[in-house]
């Protein structure tokens, strides 16, 4: 017969090795989680303060996380939960932009129209900066920002995207189509500034 007070130690010792193995693996991806937070959030203290709230919570939950399964995806989907929240609490009504009345070539039209000449791709892409982009992608409703930056910008598939969020593939399919019209008509705007 075992005794009582080894079975503890050992399990208790199984768990600590189990749990910095853990917190290793998440923190190995911490760069990916921070750069999908990034693009989520207007400014990069909102991402380096919703990075944080994610580990927390990550760390705190470490046993939910069924090992041999996706760890990325487990931790994005934390963090885009927290995001969620944080946008909720923040109680942001919706852009209200007509969806429809931005054509697929409507950021060309606009250009072409402030400038008053055929749009000349040098002079677009001069006036388009990183910080334009992150604040024209701070201007898109944050259901649609969230599946534009998980597909576009952190490259997962659309099954991948549908787990993190919880939502239906078709939904993802109809919230970046959407999310990308906002994003056109927004950079428009900033390069006919």
């Amino acid at each position: 017969m075992s005794d009582p007070t080894q079975t503890d130690a050992r399990r208790i010792a199984e768990e600590a090795r189990d749990r910095v193995r853990f917190e290793e693996e998440a923190l190995d991806l911490s760069d990916q989680v921070f750069r999908v937070a990034r693009h989520l959030v207007g400014s990069r203290e909102e991402a380096e303060d919703l990075m944080q709230e994610t580990y927390a919570r990550a760390f705190r939950s470490w046993r939910s996380f069924t090992p041999g399964t996706n760890l990325r995806a487990w931790l994005l989907r934390i963090l885009t939960n927290l995001n969620i929240d944080r946008g909720r609490r923040q109680q942001r009504a919706p852009q209200t932009t007509s969806i429809d009345e931005h054509s697929d070539y409507y950021l060309y039209n606009k250009i072409e129209e402030a400038e008053g000449r055929p749009l000349d791709e040098e002079r677009v892409i001069e006036k388009l900066s990183q910080g334009s982009i992150v604040d024209a992608l701070a201007h898109v409703p944050h259901n649609f920002r969230d599946v534009l930056v998980l597909v576009d910008i952190g490259e997962f598939s659309y099954a991948d995207t549908a787990q993190i969020l919880d939502i239906p593939i078709g939904t993802v399919m109809s919230r970046l189509h959407r999310a990308r019209r906002i994003l056109k008509g927004e950079l428009a705007e900033e390069v006919a500034t």
